[in-house]
């Protein structure tokens, strides 16, 4: 028996909420065994360590100043808030977003700057630029799913603009390198960053 119309939107739906939940998932596992939050042991001696600034760059809402037309290109939809606090006084601010049967991403500012993401010493880092802006990208979660997430930081005043990637193998995209993935849409996302933040 052909499914039905309801039967095809449950089905849609039902599979947009699982990306999402993956993403989510991934994200604050990420969230707890990387950046100061948890029971992750610091690599490099907290005293050597650069300052973090007391509050997230406020210059930049992702949740209202990523472009339309970039979430149009990438056909991201579904947002929703991604704020979320670590150990230490380390904050994130912005929104996330999921594309149908692809990847998932959270774009957020964050008091974590290029160089305290260096210090962390997370697996494959690899610094480059964008925009005349400093940036990183790392691989932050340990577990079995390393390879479907990155994060790519774009460097701001007193901090960093994230890019947390999620592209699960059993997705469209499963087979594109997240941290590729999260590169080029920073690529298309800096250039509506203000010039003084």
């Amino acid at each position: 028996m052909l499914p039905t119309t309801g039967d095809r939107k449950q089905h849609v739906t039902s599979r947009r909420n699982t990306l999402l939940g993956v993403t989510f998932a991934i994200g604050a596992a990420v969230l707890l065994s990387g950046c100061g939050a948890g029971d992750a042991k610091p690599s490099t001696p907290t005293s050597t360590r650069p300052p973090l600034a007391e509050d997230v760059p406020r210059s930049y809402n992702p949740c209202k100043d990523v472009p339309q037309s970039v979430l149009d290109s990438e056909k991201l939809g579904m947002q929703s808030l991604a704020n979320s606090d670590g150990s230490g006084g380390v904050m994130w601010r912005g929104c996330a977003w999921v594309r149908s049967s692809s990847y998932g991403v959270s774009i957020r500012t964050t008091n974590l700057t290029i160089d305290l993401i260096r210090s962390r010493n997370f697996a494959e880092a690899t610094e480059f630029t964008i925009g005349g802006r400093r940036a990183i990208s790392t691989r932050q979660f340990d577990g079995p799913f390393i390879k479907e997430a990155c994060t790519v930081d774009v460097e701001m005043k007193g901090g960093s603009l994230e890019f947390n990637m999620t592209n699960p193998k059993s997705t469209k995209t499963g087979k594109l390198d997240s941290c590729q993935m999260a590169r080029d849409l920073a690529e298309k996302v800096v250039p509506s960053l203000p010039a003084t933040s």
